[in-house]
C-alpha cells in the first residue's frame, strides 16, 4: 500500500524518530473532549481555523516540508495552549519537536496577518452593554497594560526589564463588555504604561473622539476620552463612581486572565517565552487573534477564566500643571448626573 508522502513529516524519514504518519491523525476520529484537552478548542473551531489559514499555510510549506495545514494548526494550538514543545504533543499528531517549532512559526505569522480583520476598534456597539455592568455611562472600552515574561534578549535587554524586575513584552489592550479585544499593541516591557499609551496608535485614534471614553486605572492620566478613578473620593456619589469604575474596568483584567488560562504559553507557569522580543510579541498577538476569533465563533470569553485577586494599581504620577481641566470638569459632571 502506497503511503502519501505529501503528508509525511520529513524529519521522520531522515532521522527515523517513531513511525507515525500524519494521515493517521484524523480530527473526526477523536472526541471534542480529547481536542479540548490537548488543543484547547472544539472540532468546529479547529476546522474553521484550518479553512481560514489554509491558503497561507499551504503557500508557506510549498518549498519546504509538506506538513498539511490541519497538522500545522494542531501543532500551533498544542503549543499555545500547553506552552510546551514536549515530544508527547508531537507524538499525538506524528511530528518531531523541530517540526512543531516550524509549524508554530508558520501559524503565528499567518494569525498575525489576520490581526486587522479580527482586532478592530469599531463603533458597532451600544453604551448600554457597559452600563448594564455597573451603571457607568458612555464607555467605549476598558484599557489595561499587561506583561508577558520572556527570556533576556541578546540586545537592549534593559529596555525589556519591567517595574517588577523581570524581562517582558508589554501588551496594551482595550476590550468591550463581552471581552472582545478592540485593540492590542505590544511594546518593550520596560516602558511605563503612560509612555506606551502616549506612543500608541490608540492614542492617535482617540485624540479627536467626541463621544464616550475609555476607562483606565490610576496609572493613567485623566483625559476627556479616558476616565480614571478619583484619587480621594469624599462623597457618597464619588465613592459610587469609583466602585462602578472598578467593577466595569475589571472586565479587562478578567479578559486577560482568561486569555492566559487558555493560552498557557503566556502565563509563565511553564517558564518564560524562550524567544526574541519580536517573536514573543507575535505569539502574544496571535493568541489575541485566536481569542477574538473564538468569540466571533460563539465561544465564551471567560469559559476558562481563573480567579485571582486584582492587583491594586498605584496612583498616577501626574504633575499639577499636566492636569486636564476640561477632563476634570467632565468627570465631575459624570459623578453629578449619574452617581448622585
Amino acid at each position: 500500500m502506497a503511503i502519501p508522502i505529501a503528508i509525511l513529516d520529513c524529519d521522520l524519514l531522515l532521522h527515523g524518530r517513531g513511525h507515525k504518519t500524519l494521515d493517521r491523525f484524523d480530527l473526526d476520529s477523536v472526541s471534542n473532549d480529547f481536542l479540548l484537552t490537548n488543543f484547547g478548542f472544539p472540532r468546529d473551531f479547529i476546522l474553521y481555523l484550518v479553512e481560514l489559514l489554509k491558503e497561507t499555510l499551504s503557500r508557506r510549506t510549498l518549498r519546504s516540508r509538506a506538513i498539511s495545514p490541519e497538522v500545522q494548526v494542531l501543532a500551533a494550538l498544542g503549543f499555545y495552549t500547553s506552552g510546551s514543545f514536549q515530544t508527547s504533543m508531537g507524538d499525538i499528531i506524528g511530528i518531531s519537536q523541530a517540526s512543531m517549532s516550524r509549524c508554530v512559526t508558520n501559524v503565528t505569522k499567518a494569525l498575525v496577518e489576520k490581526a486587522p480583520q479580527f482586532i478592530t476598534f469599531n463603533r458597532d456597539f451600544t453604551f448600554q452593554e457597559f452600563q448594564r455592568v455597573a451603571g457607568f455611562p458612555g464607555v467605549l472600552g476598558v484599557l489595561d497594560c499587561v506583561q508577558v515574561a520572556i527570556k533576556a534578549p541578546n540586545s537592549e535587554a534593559s529596555s525589556y526589564v519591567n517595574k517588577k524586575g523581570f524581562h517582558s513584552v508589554a501588551c496594551q489592550l482595550v476590550c468591550n463588555a463581552r471581552g472582545l479585544l478592540l485593540s492590542a499593541e505590544t511594546w518593550p516591557g520596560g516602558l511605563r504604561d503612560t509612555k506606551i499609551l502616549q506612543r500608541s496608535a490608540l492614542h492617535k485614534q482617540l485624540q479627536d473622539n467626541k463621544e464616550g471614553w475609555l476607562l483606565g486605572d490610576g496609572r493613567y492620566p485623566l483625559k476627556k476620552w479616558l476616565m480614571t478613578p478619583l484619587e480621594s473620593p469624599g462623597t457618597d456619589a464619588e465613592l459610587r463612581y469609583n466602585l462602578a469604575h472598578m467593577m466595569t474596568r475589571e472586565i479587562a483584567d478578567r479578559t486577560f486572565r482568561a486569555i492566559q488560562t487558555r493560552f498557557r504559553c503566556l502565563d509563565g507557569i511553564k517558564g518564560n517565552l524562550q524567544y526574541s522580543p519580536e517573536r514573543s510579541s507575535s505569539i502574544l498577538l496571535a493568541c489575541c487573534v485566536l481569542h477574538n476569533a473564538s468569540l466571533h465563533s460563539g465561544l465564551d470569553a471567560w469559559t476558562l477564566e481563573r480567579t485571582e485577586p486584582l492587583e491594586q494599581p498605584k496612583g498616577p504620577e501626574q504633575k499639577l500643571e499636566d492636569r486636564d481641566g476640561e477632563a476634570e470638569e467632565l468627570r465631575k459632571k459624570i459623578v453629578l448626573e449619574h452617581f448622585s
